[in-house]
């Protein structure tokens, strides 16, 4: 833009900690004559004269790096309305919500992260100036202009800081790598610590905070799902302040950290104790747990509790008098049985227990005392296998209960406990998973407990893991809300499949570990399908050619299967860029990017399907203080039919 071209050029640096009357004053030094009486005048004056300054002018006007969209709005009053033709006035900000309010009619640009070598280059001047490199500091100068992710003000920060330190240990601790975040875990961390507004649905809150940390630039997305709607991981970026770098893994609410051969020892005489409103422990030996299990009463307002890779045998009955516990994580290896009085936390949103993969095989149970209904805030309840009881009647008719209003996430559940007043109970729940594992059929053959989900008018995702020779007969039997169907270690025929094609909302469909040889399909099946992810189904030959048909067909991932499935993925490719729709991803892996534990749905390390990823991958022993199959039948079938 020509400099010749405007009467008027000025510019304001407004910065996080704005104030009006310092940013009047600036532009006013370009638009007209500057003296001590000015400085004195009040804002309401001084926005006056800058718009008399700037009448049937043409000026350009440089407000850079705004932060809310208050100051736009203060200042756009400021400038003429009339008679500004060819005028511009350019904003530069880190939020996207002050370049959507500045005006639809306006043009906003997004800026492009630096690449590679821009980042470098940009770098190397602000640490070294002039200075001749040795080739380890521009080895390691390199990885850390990498990890700024092409932001100039964070490389420009960092490059800042490290000019002045001399030693390649504090570089290299600089050029670590950031551990990646599950998405879902940080928003139940929000959640559970109570950052979120209160409401019916804080996990669209939290979606909504997170999306305008990245609109900030102060959280970087790693992963989205494959249609790029939703954030699947995300990780902070590198965080300067003071003299030292200090990055926080979560960088939300640690403030103490505390080494466990000096846990809790050294505060018994001043009040962190009740001040502290999150507990982690990782890699923590059991002996040191003792310690802490007897200290745990006197955290009077602990809201996050998470007892990692520590084994438990018992239900530790100090957490019982946590009456504000939000978040609750522990581990066992044995069955467990949570004593009745688990209703006194009765702010409790999140109930974790897992199991060690070591331990799955032996079916470790976890059963639940009616009591537990009374938890009405519980939101996520996730356990290897849970037996649930049928919740108590809340009045004299028999047919009112007490039920989890506000659950959104149950898995995994017996499947003897699908019984009428069970679903009833948590039907407003988002997501469930139901273990079929050593369950006796024989007594529950007649009972058609899964035709009792079509009362789950609001689930979304629904998992299967285990023999389940019961499979609804009907797609009826399904919600019709349904639109991700995960199905692990079940006996499932081809004909359950033609049922399963009936889902009219269903988008996803996973199948682990199965034995099943032959899939037909008819041409009508899978109305609204997106993505098909088939994981060590070693004897399956061939995907019907029938998928090609689906318009909506975005994804066919195999992994651990044989070559003529993934040939057959292939020709279903092929055969969709004939008819001329967008060509389908087909993913072939031979190697299990999961884990083998069949229990664990806790894996987000994919963009393919929604599981959770409640692992962490910390290092350090420490306490985390802070103020959370019939294969005959299948091959009889499908020859019946040949013929």
């Amino acid at each position: 833009m020509n400099q010749c071209c405007f009467d008027v050029r000025a510019w304001a640096t407004v910065s996080q900690q704005h104030n009006i009357k310092e940013i009047l004053l600036s532009l006013l030094q370009s638009t007209i004559k500057m003296d001590d009486a000015i400085k004195t005048k009040g804002e309401a004056e001084l926005a006056d004269m800058l718009q008399k300054s700037l009448k049937r002018k043409r000026y350009l006007i440089v407000l850079d790096d705004i932060w809310s969209c208050e100051v736009w709005d203060g200042m756009r009053r400021c400038f003429p309305t009339e008679d500004s033709a060819g005028s511009r006035i350019l904003l530069t900000t880190r939020n996207n919500e002050v370049a959507r309010n500045a005006g639809i009619e306006n043009l906003s640009m997004q800026m492009n992260f630096m690449d590679q070598d821009e980042s470098w280059n940009h770098f190397k001047s602000a640490a070294f100036s002039n200075e001749v490199l040795s080739s380890e500091f521009e080895t390691i100068g390199k990885k850390i202009a990498q990890k700024c992710h092409g932001l100039p003000l964070t490389i420009v920060v960092v490059a800042g800081l490290l000019k002045s330190k001399g030693a390649i240990e504090d570089w290299e601790s600089v050029a670590k790598d950031v551990t990646e975040i599950p998405v879902k875990n940080l928003m139940r961390s929000w959640m559970d610590e109570g950052f979120l507004k209160l409401g019916n649905d804080l996990e669209g809150e939290a979606e909504k905070c997170l999306q305008e940390l990245v609109d900030r630039c102060l959280v970087l997305f790693c992963k989205k799902s494959l249609d790029g709607t939703k954030i699947r991981s995300c990780k902070p970026f590198k965080r300067v302040t003071g003299d030292e770098i200090d990055y926080c893994p979560y960088g939300l609410y640690r403030e103490l950290l505390t080494p466990v051969h000096r846990q809790l020892r050294d505060h018994d005489n001043n009040d962190l104790l009740k001040r502290t409103h999150s507990i982690f422990s990782f890699h923590l030996k059991d002996s040191y747990f003792s310690g802490l299990q007897s200290e745990l009463i006197h955290f009077k307002l602990l809201k996050v509790l998470e007892l990692r890779d520590i084994l438990i045998d018992n239900f530790p009955v100090q957490i019982l008098s946590l009456i504000w516990l939000r978040y609750l994580s522990l581990q066992c290896h044995v069955n467990l049985d949570i004593p009745p009085e688990i209703c006194k936390l009765w702010n409790l949103q999140t109930f974790v227990v897992q199991v060690l993969p070591v331990f799955i095989g032996r079916s470790v149970l976890i059963t639940y005392p009616e009591e537990i209904w009374g938890l009405m805030q519980l939101r996520h309840l996730k356990v290897s296998k849970f037996y649930l009881p049928n919740p108590p009647n809340v009045s004299a008719d028999k047919g009112s209960h007490m039920g989890f209003s506000n659950i959104q996430t149950i898995s995994y559940l017996s499947l003897d406990c699908c019984t009428n007043e069970v679903i009833l109970g948590i039907q407003n729940v988002k997501e469930l998973g139901i273990n079929g594992y050593e369950i006796n059929f024989n007594s529950i053959w007649d009972s058609g407990l899964l035709n009792n989900l079509v009362h789950l008018q609001q689930l979304e995702t629904l998992s299967f893991i285990g023999c389940f020779p019961l499979f609804p007969a009907s797609a009826s039997a399904f919600p019709a809300t349904l639109k991700k169907l995960m199905l692990r270690f079940t006996l499932l025929s081809w004909s359950d499949l033609d049922i399963i094609a009936e889902l009219p909302n269903l988008e996803l469909l996973l199948i682990e570990y199965n034995d099943l040889k032959y899939w037909k399909a008819t041409d009508d099946n899978f109305p609204v399908f997106e993505r098909l992810v088939l994981n060590k189904c070693r004897y399956l030959k061939e995907i019907p050619i029938e998928f090609a048909e689906i318009h909506t067909l975005q994804l066919i991932k195999l992994t651990r299967c044989l070559p003529e499935l993934g040939e057959s993925a292939t020709r279903i490719q092929k055969e969709q860029e004939d008819l001329g729709n967008n060509p389908v991803d087909v993913r072939i892996s031979i190697h299990s990017h999961h884990t083998d534990d069949e229990f664990d749905d806790d894996e987000d390390d994919d963009d393919d399907y929604d599981d959770d990823d409640d692992d962490d991958d910390e290092e350090n022993s420490y306490v985390d203080v802070a103020e959370d199959n019939d294969n005959d039948s299948d091959a009889d079938a499908a020859e019946r039919d040949d013929n």
